[in-house]
Formats: C-alpha cells, sequence, structure tokens
C-alpha cells in the first residue's frame, strides 16, 4: 500500500519559516524518557503506517530537500520515495507526479502534511474497493472541501471552499484502488479538465458514473498551515494527551492504590511513549529513524 503526501506546497500562510512547513514542530514525543519535538508531517506517516502503507512517496519541490534530508529512505517497514513537482500546481497535479509508482493492483492513500486529526486509526476505517473519504465535523466547513453525502455515506457533490456549504463534514484523507487512481487520472488528463482542485476533479468523476464514499470516522481536525491553525493544533494535542494522563493516574491508583505524584510522573510518561507510537517491532523502527534525523538537523 501506498502513502502520497504532497509537500511541494510554499506555505506562504505560515511563513517566514527557516524551514519546509512539513517539519514545523507541533506537539512531542517521548523517545524513552526523552521528549522530543515532533514535525508536523509525522502525524500524516504514523496515521499512514496504522492503515497498512509499506511505501511513502512524498511529492516535493525543488527547493525542500529538507524533507529528504529528515526522512531519508525508510521509515521503519515502509520504503521512502520521492517524486518533484517543479512549481505549485494544485493538489491533482502534485498526487498525479506519483502515478509511475502506482500498479493498478495497488492501494493508495493520500493525506495532508500540514494536517493533524483524530483518531489516529481512522485511515484504518476506509474500504479497500472504492474511492473514499475520511470526513471530520468542523465549524466552518467553507474553508474546506465539504462532502456531501446521503444516509448511505454515498457521496453525492463535494463542495471546495463553498460559502453555505450543505455539510459540514470535510475530506481529511482519502483511499482508492490504484486502477482508480489511474482512471482518475486519465480524467484529468482531458482538455477541457487539469483540476486544480481534487474535488472538482471528484465531481467529475461522479457525474461519468463514477463512485465515492464519504465515512464519517473523524472527531477533531485542524489545518496547521496558519499561525491560528497551528494554535488550534497545540490545544486539540494538549487536550488529547491530558485525556490519555487522567486515564492513566484513574487505572494506577484503582489497581496499585494511591499513587505518588512521582510514581504518576513516570507512569504517564511510559504511557505516553507507549499509546503515541507504533506497536509493532518495525513501527518501533520508524519511531527510531525518524528522532535520528532530528538529532542529525
Amino acid at each position: 500500500m501506498w502513502g502520497i503526501v504532497p509537500a511541494a506546497g510554499s506555505g506562504t500562510r505560515i511563513q517566514p519559516l527557516a524551514f519546509s512547513k512539513e517539519l514545523l514542530p507541533v506537539g512531542s514525543r517521548f523517545d524513552g524518557a526523552t521528549e522530543r519535538p515532533r514535525a508536523v508531517s509525522e502525524y500524516l506517516i504514523e496515521r499512514m503506517l496504522k492503515a497498512g502503507a509499506d511505501k511513502i512517496c512524498f511529492v516535493i519541490s525543488p527547493w525542500k530537500s529538507d524533507i529528504l534530508q529528515y526522512y531519508g529512505g525508510r521509515i521503519g517497514p515502509a520504503a521512502i520515495a520521492y517524486v518533484v513537482q517543479p512549481k505549485p500546481a494544485g493538489l491533482c497535479d502534485a498526487i498525479f507526479r506519483a502515478l509511475p509508482l502506482i500498479q493498478r493492483d495497488d492501494q493508495v492513500l493520500i493525506g495532508l502534511p500540514d494536517t493533524i486529526w483524530l483518531p489516529e486509526d481512522a485511515l484504518a476505517r476506509l474500504p479497500d474497493d472504492r474511492l473514499a473519504f475520511l470526513t471530520f465535523p468542523v465549524d466552518r466547513p467553507e474553508l474546506f472541501d465539504a462532502v456531501v453525502s446521503d444516509d448511505d455515506g454515498r457521496v453525492r457533490e463535494i463542495q471546495v471552499k463553498r460559502r453555505g456549504a450543505a455539510s459540514c463534514w470535510v475530506w481529511g484523507a482519502f483511499k482508492m484502488p490504484g486502477h482508480i487512481f489511474h482512471a482518475l487520472y486519465t480524467l484529468w488528463q482531458r482538455p477541457e479538465r487539469r483540476d486544480e482542485y481534487f474535488g472538482t476533479l471528484v465531481n467529475a468523476w461522479l457525474a461519468t458514473g463514477g463512485t465515492a464514499r464519504g465515512i464519517r470516522a473523524g472527531s477533531g481536525y485542524v489545518d496547521v498551515g496558519t499561525l491560528h491553525g497551528y494554535r488550534e493544533a497545540l490545544r486539540l494535542l494538549e487536550g488529547h494527551e491530558a485525556g490519555r494522563r487522567a486515564v492513566v493516574t484513574e487505572q494506577y491508583q484503582a489497581t496499585q492504590g494511591q499513587a505518588t505524584q512521582e510514581q504518576v510522573t513516570e507512569l504517564q510518561a511510559t504511557q505516553c511513549h507507549a499509546t503515541q507510537s507504533e506497536t509493532t517491532d518495525s513501527q518501533e523502527e520508524a519511531r527510531d529513524e525518524v528522532h535520528s534525523a532530528v538529532a542529525k538537523r
């Protein structure tokens, strides 16, 4: 399974930065007893690995070599490939740069590396046999691509940054079989198309008889591409981890009696490390490689 990470944008909304916006430190994780900063794009990659991706393709611009330096050629079980988008030309152009790597019988995951969303395992809930969108409820759907679907989850329309959107559910990631990825590329190549936004291409796909499903499995979604979004992401993560720590404290007290503050702190660090990491040996190697890259920077 491929995970495609479009990372060629210039990030003008959150500039000036001295590095690619996909490496913006947001939150942290524990590496043993040591707390380390975490690049925002690590959240997406972690979620792709949880969903079964064993190959990651970064789509980068020619000047974003720091992403290559940060991630290298492998994350645990997942090999990493890089393709170049010469200049910003929209999401469709970016993701289809990976087309030569995708076989028709592959599965393809696509997400945005400057977003953070919950729950972490939501991508695994998308079906394998069709185009499916992982959707999230938001307060201002007009800032995103709203997914309008019927009661059975069948997508009727993607409303791209439309004021007065008919749905508060927006897509944060999507999945499809390789043969549909190729079919969408063929549609996009028609002279009258060349869409910038993936949503308008999907609407054309639906109009030609294609189908898609919207899966309402998301609970929290933040676009970190703005200063406001960055602050919201910190609040989302803080609340998420605070909830985890409260559960850990209750469990410890219930099983071991009244814990000392030192014991609670130690257990919280252990639980935070465990829940933020993958559960297999190969996925733990992913953490090690990413953090080695952090140390080298």
